[in-house]
């Protein structure tokens, strides 16, 4: 997640009867059930020929869905009981062991590259909360013990969530109408014990799946799309077309924008101004294709939502409704250019959150391995 700042704006009801509700979910769930059950290539395509550029589209209004449109896709999108009704790891379920086999059988080269952001310690427009690093022991004026050893220690503190701080959002950090995935009540997130329920310690054996860049920037032929540009369906098609590469079950899909490029080139700027991302749409995209997890060089919303009253709806679908960890802030430059050297768009991922039960999430460092 990007904001600690409770969702505004949305009916707490879903004014359904609670059969409807359960039927429409149930209906959801049974149709993802069959598309996650049809088995895919795992080959890797040949790299196709460069399209032309792509005008981009003009950012969003300030609104241009209504929350009833998010309400419908909150209902047919949900994952809850599809892994069972005690389930806390929603999506990743779809890296099963032979998806971490195939995705194994991807290395060629043994080449890695780290998808996280150098942690920054001074704050800035874009990240009021940077990392507080104490020392506890320097090098110099140490008194070495007999056999002249000596060593350095430090403290840090890290308020990872935001927009500064690569990490991973996992499956109790949103909430809607008091309830986070699968079910499990507002309840079972307390100060005393963190979350109960669906924290990042159902991760702790890591994850090693398949990704693939979605890099939009690119295939708008830019280095760099602007704050408010939403990204849609037809953009994550075109791109597929484009470089050749099809999203699969299981997979991590990361979405570059180019943020990282433009703050280096023009500085930080504030949240307030807007971000690049995925408009709500994509989540319907995404749950077809029975994605893992989303990932990318932003909150992967697009900011201003463009949806009345909804500040983050992707975050709350893929989190809430399908059970979806999200990797936030990734910095994708360097995967970026080695994915163009390569004119080769998938690898293998592999990623271990901190084992902190109770935890909503950890700060993260995803390996891309080519």
């Amino acid at each position: 997640m990007t904001s600690d700042e409770p969702i505004s704006g949305v009916a707490s009801e879903l004014n359904l009867p609670r059969r409807q509700l359960l039927q429409r979910m149930a209906a959801g769930a049974s149709l993802t059930a069959m598309v996650g059950s049809t088995a895919l290539a795992q080959d890797t395509p040949a790299p196709a020929a460069p399209a032309p550029p792509v005008r981009p589209r003009p950012p969003l209004p300030d609104a241009d869905a209504t929350t009833d449109e998010f309400l419908r896709l909150y209902s047919s999108l949900s994952n809850w009981n599809r892994w069972g009704a005690d389930d806390q790891k929603g999506a990743v379920n779809l890296i099963t062991p032979a998806k971490r086999k195939r995705a194994l059988q991807m290395v060629r080269e043994g080449e890695s590259f780290s998808m996280a952001r150098d942690a920054e310690l001074k704050p800035a427009a874009d990240n009021n909360a940077p990392i507080i690093r104490k020392m506890k022991r320097v090098g110099k004026g140490q008194e070495p013990d007999k056999f002249k050893v000596g060593g350095t220690s430090d403290t840090f503190f890290i308020d990872y969530h935001g927009y500064a701080h690569t990490h991973m959002d996992t499956l109790c950090h949103f909430l809607y109408d008091k309830k986070m995935y699968n079910g499990y009540s507002e309840d079972n997130v307390t100060e005393e014990d963190g979350a109960i329920k669906n924290s990042i310690i159902n991760f702790k054996h890591g994850i090693i799946t398949r990704g693939v860049l979605m890099d939009i920037a690119r295939y708008k032929g830019v280095d760099w799309l602007e704050p408010r540009t939403p990204i849609h369906p037809e953009d994550l098609d075109g791109w597929e077309k484009q470089a050749n590469v099809k999203v699969q079950p299981g997979d991590v899909m990361i979405v570059r924008t180019g943020r990282w490029a433009r703050r280096d080139a023009k500085g930080p700027w504030p949240v307030s101004d807007g971000l690049a991302g995925l408009y709500m749409a994509c989540a319907e995209w995404m749950h077809r294709r029975d994605v893992a997890i989303i990932g990318g060089d932003g909150a992967q919303d697009v900011f201003p939502s463009g949806v009345t009253g909804i500040s983050q709806p992707i975050h709350t679908l893929c989190i809430v409704a399908m059970g979806m960890p999200i990797f936030d802030n990734l910095d994708l430059e360097l995967i970026g250019r080695e994915c163009e050297k390569r004119k080769r768009w998938e690898f293998l991922v592999t990623a271990s959150p901190a084992a902190v039960p109770g935890a909503t999430g950890s700060v993260l460092n995803p390996i891309a391995t080519f």
